[in-house]
């Protein structure tokens, strides 16, 4: 409704995770260092944490993106699955036709599968988002893939990213031996506060602004104070705020044009 007035190719603030909006703040520079650093010295088993909205999924977007055509990858969203059903999920999304819904051939075609693209040259990375979901009983399972090795190196890379809960799920006693194999563990955290502005800017110029939609600086200040910093609720006040400017025909995102969207948000009645 109002790409048109701000003269945008595409809306700025979408929820969704698109990579093409990813903003590198420094944190977010330093998540994918690790992760790129553990999948090239193929250690094993990664761990990505953060809080809900804080980029994780898009992070992991743009890891895909920036891996090299030698390494297969797997993505896995729905980590709430049973066992057998999780394992089947992982061989599909690898593009492996499954033959028997067992778990000794499950194993065993993920395992020839590994073999064969190692003796390619190629590495194998498997990601499983909203892994705080998983049973502690799956994660067992996922720990015994990681034995599917050589003598010299991990067959595939398996990165865990979760909710905080994840942290918390994989430090109880029962999961210790999976703890011990995890080598890179990284918590994603929100925005600093100078990092907001250039956040905000950053996914306007990507939308297609020229830079004549302004956000004055007590803007910036109330969208960090309400977002603490996590780039969904940015989105999302920045989004109804765009739509409020546009109603009033103006390009400055002021203050009460914040404050308004954000009493919307919270779902209170503005007059």
């Amino acid at each position: 409704m109002y790409r048109e007035f701000f003269g945008l190719k595409e809306k700025p603030f979408n929820v969704t995770s698109d990579p093409n909006f990813l903003f590198l703040s420094h944190i977010h520079k330093e998540a994918l260092s690790h992760l790129l650093y553990g999948i090239k010295e193929k250690k094993g088993f990664l761990e990505i944490t953060g809080e809900i909205g804080a980029g994780k999924t898009t992070l992991c977007r743009a890891l895909l993106s920036r891996l090299d055509k030698n390494t297969k990858t797997a993505f896995i969203f729905n980590s709430n699955l049973p066992e057998l059903q999780l394992l089947q999920s992982i061989l599909e999304d690898f593009g492996i036709t499954v033959i028997r819904k067992n778990k000794v051939s499950l194993f065993k075609q993920l395992n020839n599968f590994l073999i064969e693209e190692m003796s390619h040259g190629n590495n194998v990375v498997l990601i499983i988002d909203e892994a705080q979901n998983i049973k502690t009983r799956v994660l067992e399972e996922i720990r015994m893939l990681s034995n599917l090795e050589t003598d010299k190196e991990k067959l595939f890379q398996i990165i865990l990213v979760g909710q905080p809960e994840l942290k918390n799920k994989l430090d109880s006693p029962a999961l210790k031996q999976l703890r011990q194999r995890i080598a890179v563990r990284f918590h994603i955290s929100p925005l600093e506060k100078g990092e907001v502005e250039k956040y905000i800017y950053h996914r306007l110029t990507v939308a297609g602004s020229k830079g004549d939609i302004r956000f004055p600086e007590d803007s910036i200040e109330k969208i960090y104070s309400f977002s603490g910093g996590i780039p969904r609720i940015i989105n999302m006040v920045c989004d109804k705020s765009l739509l409020a400017a546009y109603v009033m025909e103006t390009r400055d995102v002021t203050l009460p044009i914040i404050e308004k969207s954000i009493n919307e948000l919270e779902g209170a009645t503005v007059r």
